[in-house]
């Protein structure tokens, strides 16, 4: 079983596009597993997908893209589904991070973090895990600090994607400074 394939098949079908699997979130992002095998278990690839391999799939990934719990899976941040997945505000760090193309930044300084084609801001717990995110769109990332304390504690809601991750609604320009290229 090749779980690297299975966790990208779950994630465009949890994220993206729950209704070409005819599969059902709930207000949290969460489907059945049964549910979820059925409509696996139509595509000959799929066939075999057990309950377990999905457990194993997740306890292998290092990027926690989904969770298990009480016989349903979800997956835990990247969402575009047009029905918003609703998430339960929760204290972050100090400091987040945001990986972007440098062709990028001027827009964000002047206009804010915004969620473009996903439901929500995605910021990460520290600066390489952000570089990574980054470089999938810029061989040279500019990494930025975000000061999601203050932000916080003026009213910006954020919410825990997973170790790594986190998500806002909006971030507005004032709480974004660029890093020093030395020190990303």
């Amino acid at each position: 079983m090749d779980y690297m394939k299975l966790s990208k098949e779950l994630s465009y079908a949890l994220r993206h596009a729950p209704w070409e699997y005819e599969l059902e979130l709930d207000e949290e992002g969460w489907v059945d597993i049964p549910q979820l095998l059925i409509a696996l278990h139509e595509s000959p690839k799929w066939r075999e997908v057990t309950e377990e391999d999905l457990e194993q799939m997740i306890a292998g990934s290092e990027k926690k893209r989904h969770e298990i719990n009480a016989g349903r899976i979800r997956a835990l941040y990247g969402h575009s589904t047009p029905q918003k997945i609703s998430k339960i505000a929760t204290q972050p760090p100090e400091w987040l991070y945001h990986g972007t193309p440098g062709h990028a930044v001027a827009s964000i300084m002047e206009h804010g973090l915004q969620p473009r084609q996903r439901q929500y801001v995605h910021l990460s717990a520290d600066r390489n895990t952000a570089r990574q995110v980054g470089l999938r769109r810029d061989d040279h990332p500019v990494i930025l600090r975000v000061q999601a304390g203050q932000a916080e504690r003026d009213g910006i809601l954020f919410y825990h994607g997973n170790e790594n991750i986190w998500l806002a609604d909006v971030i507005p320009a004032r709480y974004i400074d660029q890093e020093d290229p030395v020190g990303s």
